[in-house]
């Protein structure tokens, strides 16, 4: 099972894309401005996306992915691609995006019988069954409803926190499980640490407590900085210590899960 980094900033600019990642050929894990890298044909080969909250730079690719792949899916008799995301997310997606307004109802079009996208409500806890791939959703600490992810293998698993603050629920879930991969958000340095906690978001000050809550060996990313701030967060995160290897993830990078 392979994970490529799509997009990792926090915002835009030159080289930065926000958050995506893309699990072997058919799963996204939100859809940020990444996914507009992949050429159409690979486009066309998604069935899922996973969203972990309503915030735009997680979904503004949904319906641009939508519209681009249309034709292709439906000469293909592909079935919709299938949107996967908390009840509150794909509220918010359904009235502020495809709404007719700001995007057409995709869920509508080419047409009701057989349109490009459907939504699949899941809740925290479930474990999501996607064409042999197990994916788990985890609990997050945001300014709105949020998740993160688990990609289940059985030598370890790639786990994504989503946009969150402090959260204790992640890491008492998280106690037991054989997590090999860590995904975490540091958006802010310490010197906005006020706005991190406003904006529901860490920074390397309160990134050091979250992570010694984790059990053994792990590979540990660091995502969502703001373009600009990489190397002073980076550098906070240094003085933090400690034995376990922390690295700024970039765009391309792959994980390879099973993988000595």
């Amino acid at each position: 099972m392979k994970i490529r980094v799509l997009g990792c900033s926090g915002s835009i600019a030159a080289g930065s894309r926000t958050t995506s990642f893309l699990v072997d050929q058919d799963i996204l894990l939100d859809a940020g401005t990444g996914v507009g890298d992949l050429p159409l044909e690979e486009l066309a080969n998604i069935d899922h996306i996973c969203i972990s909250h309503s915030h735009l730079d997680h979904v503004l690719s949904i319906g641009l992915l939508a519209d681009s792949v249309l034709r292709l899916r439906t000469a293909a008799r592909r079935p919709p691609i299938v949107v996967h995301a908390l009840p509150q997310t794909i509220a918010a997606l359904r009235e502020h995006i495809f709404n007719g307004v700001i995007w057409p109802d995709f869920t509508r079009l080419p047409n009701a019988e057989h349109p490009t996208l459907s939504f699949e409500p899941f809740q925290v806890g479930d474990v999501l069954e996607l064409a042999g791939r197990r994916i788990e959703v985890l609990s997050a600490a945001h300014t709105v409803p949020a998740v993160g992810f688990a990609v289940l293998h059985p030598k370890g698993a790639w786990v994504f926190t989503g946009d969150t603050g402090p959260n204790p629920r992640l890491w008492e879930r998280l106690h037991g499980m054989s997590v090999r991969h860590l995904v975490i958000e540091t958006a802010f340095s310490n010197d906005e640490s006020t706005v991190a906690h406003i904006s529901g978001h860490l920074c390397p000050a309160t990134l050091g407590p979250e992570l010694a809550q984790l059990e053994g060996p792990v590979d540990i990313g660091i995502t969502h900085i703001k373009p600009g701030e990489v190397e002073a967060v980076m550098a906070e995160i240094a003085s933090l210590g400690g034995e376990r290897k922390v690295h700024a993830l970039a765009t391309g990078d792959v994980v390879e899960l099973g993988a000595l």
